[in-house]
């Protein structure tokens, strides 16, 4: 669905506002924890080494998602038994999934570690045992935009009263052979690209988030119709131009730091059909944080 345009007569004078006919995204305000972003074999200034981790070789997927991860956890330690975790990504780990498959049509022996990291929920049993997370774990196949999807699922955890807070994690990796005919499948018509990346490439971005109030410097809520006026930056000119395109998170990602450093709010807009989102910073939360971050 698309926006509609209402017109208003007030003391004479026409407006015409803009109303907002999509489905709201989250039914309360969530409130941002700290964020955190991995990149590899971009080509982007600040892509990193991938980090080891036992029993996961060859892809991007598992280390950049546990980098992520592991950002946001070592910045906001908290129960861990209280946290969940939702990891979205459209193809998954296809580097592996290619691999394993060559070398079976090749006739070469069957390697148990390219069939265990093939799926993403092995990165999250690896997470959980390193940070001892014992709330629930959820991976996502999306076509819609990630950001939308994650802060959605975190907003159904955060109604169950065991859950204080949900990592919420997108992973993308770079375009091969098996990524190109998916997105091809996928676009049915529409032209939706692979990603521009190389194919050793990936990308992870991470959302820490929780109930708002003490400790949360940032909150974000869906936006509403008069929120439409607020400034806008890049990212809504950048629009998701696929399915599953994780740069809507980095987006987030990116406004969360420059509301921790100068306050405000932002509209973030991921897409040319998706849903906005209100980021508030909170000024007494943020001093809060700026202390501990001192002491």
């Amino acid at each position: 669905m698309t926006p509609t345009e209402n017109t208003t007569t007030r003391n004479g004078n026409t407006t015409t506002a803009t109303e907002n006919t999509r489905k709201t995204v989250l039914r309360s305000s969530l409130g941002i924890l700290t964020t955190a972003t991995a990149t590899h074999g971009t080509g982007r200034d600040g892509d990193i080494p991938l980090p080891r981790l036992p029993g996961f070789v060859e892809s991007a997927f598992s280390p950049l998602a546990y980098e992520a991860a592991r950002q946001c956890l070592a910045e906001r330690p908290g129960d861990s038994s209280r946290t969940a975790v939702a990891l979205a990504s459209t193809t998954g780990d296809t580097t592996t999934a290619d691999l394993a498959s060559r070398r079976m049509v090749s006739g070469k022996v069957h390697n148990p570690l390219l069939f265990m990291q093939a799926t993403p929920n092995s990165v999250l049993g690896y997470l959980s045992r390193e940070f001892g997370i014992t709330g629930q774990m959820f991976s996502l196949s999306t076509l819609d935009d990630p950001v939308t999807e994650l802060l959605s699922m975190a907003d159904l955890l955060l109604e169950d009263p065991e859950v204080d807070r949900v990592l919420a994690v997108g992973v993308e990796l770079g375009g091969g052979e098996r990524s190109a005919a998916v997105y091809e499948e996928l676009a049915d018509g529409h032209g939706h690209p692979a990603p521009a990346l190389p194919a050793s490439a990936g990308l992870a971005a991470a959302v820490l988030l929780g109930r708002p109030g003490a400790g949360t410097p940032v909150s974000v809520r869906s936006a509403d119709a008069y929120d439409t006026g607020t400034r806008v930056g890049a990212d809504a000119a950048g629009a998701t131009a696929r399915p599953g395109d994780i740069q809507g998170l980095f987006d987030l990602a990116a406004v969360h730091r420059r509301l921790l450093r100068e306050g405000g709010s932002h509209v973030l807009v991921t897409g040319s059909r998706a849903p906005a989102f209100l980021l508030t910073a909170d000024i007494d939360a943020r001093n809060e944080t700026e202390t501990h971050a001192h002491q």
